[in-house]
């Protein structure tokens, strides 16, 4: 079956589902299921080589017919998001099961199907007008899934930043087509490259999709709406929902002119993004929180590499570029396999203990191996080790930056701060997962959920299976996945629409297969030496203690000292403390918490500053006749003096 077949049945499929979702769950999730194997296939066709294909409607919608393109491009990220929503979809069967889950159940999932539905239309539609419509109701659905479990403050407090934060993005977004529209007389979406005068429009292009996508400073909304929602949607927001603003950015860059300082501008946003994303996720105690920074860390990895890509294809298509390009393209897919596969580990946690404060838990691994094993693997991978999917599209950033470092001109003197930039961040990951894996599986249970936590069911584990089989085989044979990166290229610029694998890839994927089998055979062979030396367990070296509790225990506030002695000039940590008094103590309490530094020390003072002044000025506003033809009089004679001495010169 072809795209222009597959495509209609997906849309269809994902539509009934919005339908069946609160009365027939197993149908519901038959046609989330379909829907997304049916997309997938679509994408899959054209990336392997078939024609995009186009369709016009002979009908109107709101006075423009409905037109959708698929592309190389549009393919890349709907595959992307039919993996994820097919997962999402099964692990959510899962997830809202119990008596206690069932009205959850029942509200969600239509939201959860319309979110998929409008995220594919966003993807495919090539008019402006459809774009915006697609676009609110993308924010919509997000919107209500966020705010599922209304009943608690700080959730009905995210759901409302994160409405706000979408609404600016799509002013940004409807002047932007506005605009587009305005110069070129027609709404429709293409290539426009030959039309210089566009350029600037891309700016708010940037503000608009940077906001979705989390670029810092404009991450305000991420952190507090990935970690209220339930897990499958943390993950369908992380793994795609930001990668919409990547799309965006990607897409009109290649279809209109480029403003000449955009890559530079992409590079520094996305090296700041990198690296205090990670920052502020080390200093983390919410582990949902935890990953909702990262995914700030990694949308900066993925624009410091397009970044170089569009410096590449303004100084005559340096093949330096290539490489960033398709670190970066390949980056998107492979953030969003790990960091959905770490949303559903954090789920599974959550759905067994009840809490995210990694403070009181420890000691998981013996009560939940399988979703301990899956973690642990989705934490090396969104760390960059060998031999895992992220350490694939990291080092061809690395090995496209490097090259441009050895080039002359201005791309070697940014080279050299974003390599450092992306460094330092990666290592900083590594600690946080270091922290997040031990503080959470490793260790003695530190409260009664985490003594009496269980491993979850099939439904959630399944998905977790293929998410984690996806990072293990983008690992193992990244050449055999490059000509849908090359796709995506030529779609985006034509000019490489023949690119080929720019390093040994297949070399790569025999190297990330040796080490695995390695990792393996070690891990077997210490096993079975720990069985036959009569392993036994005790407790660690407890300093003379007599009976050593769980208390005793590095804490994830151990490790976010690290990034508060760093990063003091934008990490304000908030300390509580209750200190022990008296030769017999009965008490003490230390409280550490992180606040958004951009919410509520800059956005924050300055929204206060504007409703104390909107109060103040309504005071003028008191229904008092004589007072309103006093305000009149007095903007009469300031007009007439701002006209007299403008007729003075």
């Amino acid at each position: 079956m072809t795209a222009g077949m597959l495509l209609p049945v997906a849309l269809l499929g994902l539509a009934t589902g919005v339908l069946t979702g609160p009365r027939w769950p197993r149908l519901w999730l038959t046609l989330m299921l379909g829907g997304s194997v049916a997309a997938l296939l679509a994408a899959a066709s054209v990336l392997a080589g078939a024609p995009e294909w186009e369709w016009r409607s002979a009908f109107p919608l709101a006075g423009e017919p409905i037109h959708l393109r698929l592309d190389g491009l549009s393919a890349f990220f709907l595959a992307l998001l039919a993996v994820v929503g097919g997962t999402g979809s099964a692990y959510a069967h899962g997830y809202w099961s119990g008596d206690e889950q069932k009205k959850i159940a029942a509200r969600g999932r239509p939201w959860w199907s319309g979110l998929v539905l409008s995220l594919a239309l966003v993807f495919v539609l090539s008019n402006g007008l459809h774009f915006l419509i697609a676009w609110e109701l993308f924010a919509v659905c997000a919107f209500f899934l966020v705010l599922i479990d209304k009943h608690r403050p700080d959730v009905r407090a995210a759901g409302w930043l994160y409405l706000a934060s979408s609404h600016a993005a799509t002013l940004a977004l409807f002047a932007f087509f506005a605009l587009l529209a305005s110069r070129t007389g027609s709404w429709e979406l293409g290539p426009m490259r030959e039309r210089a005068e566009l350029a600037p429009l891309l700016w708010l292009a940037l503000f608009g999709f940077g906001l979705k996508a989390g670029l810092f400073p404009l991450h305000i909304w991420l952190p507090s709406a990935h970690s209220s929602a339930p897990s499958h949607v943390s993950a369908m927001l992380s793994g795609v929902a930001l990668k919409v603003g990547v799309y965006g950015v990607v897409r009109f860059s290649g279809w209109l002119p480029v403003p000449s300082s955009l890559g530079w501008v992409l590079v520094g946003l996305g090296a700041v993004s990198a690296l205090l994303g990670v920052a502020f996720s080390l200093a983390q105690n919410d582990y949902k929180r935890l990953l909702a920074y990262c995914s700030v860390e990694n949308v900066g990895i993925i624009f410091v590499g397009f970044g170089f890509a569009l410096v590449a294809a303004g100084q005559g298509d340096a093949p330096w570029g290539r490489l960033a390009l398709a670190g970066a393209l390949l980056h998107v897919w492979n953030h969003g396999l790990f960091k959905s596969l770490l949303f559903f580990g954090a789920g599974s946690v959550l759905h067994a203990t009840g809490t995210r404060e990694m403070s009181r838990l420890g000691g998981l691994w013996r009560a939940m191996p399988w979703t301990a094993g899956l973690f642990a693997l989705g934490a090396a991978a969104i760390s960059g080790l060998p031999p895992l999917n992220g350490f694939v599209s990291e080092w061809l950033v690395y090995l496209g930056l490097f090259e441009s470092a050895t080039a002359r001109g201005p791309a070697a003197w940014a080279a050299v701060p974003a390599i450092i930039f992306l460094a330092v961040s990666g290592a900083l990951a590594l600690a946080t997962f270091v922290k997040a894996g031990a503080t959470v599986f490793a260790g003695a249970p530190r409260s009664e959920a985490a003594e009496h936590a269980h491993e979850s069911g099939a439904w959630m584990l399944g998905p977790m299976l293929v998410l984690a089989a996806g990072c293990v085989v983008v690992a193992l044979a990244p050449g055999a996945l490059f000509p849908a990166v090359a796709r995506a290229a030529g779609a985006w610029n034509p000019a490489w629409g023949a690119l080929e694998a720019p390093v040994p890839l297949f070399t790569l994927g025999a190297v990330n297969a040796a080490l695995a089998a390695l990792f393996v055979v070690a891990a077997a062979w210490l096993w079975r030496k720990a069985l036959g030396n009569g392993l036994r367990r005790g407790l660690t070296w407890d300093c003379g203690y007599a009976a050593p509790s769980a208390r005793m225990q590095y804490t994830s506030g151990s490790f976010a000292g690290i990034a508060a002695g760093w990063f003091f000039w934008i990490l304000r940590f908030e300390r509580k403390s209750h200190k022990p008094r008296g030769p017999f103590p009965g008490e003490a309490r230390r409280v550490e918490r992180v606040p958004e530094t951009v919410l509520e020390h800059v956005l924050g003072p300055a929204s206060d500053a504007i409703l104390r002044l909107s109060t103040a000025v309504r005071r003028l506003q008191h229904g008092h006749l004589q007072s309103y033809i006093l305000y009149l009089l007095g903007g009469v004679v300031a007009l007439g003096v701002l006209v007299l001495s403008g007729g003075a010169r």
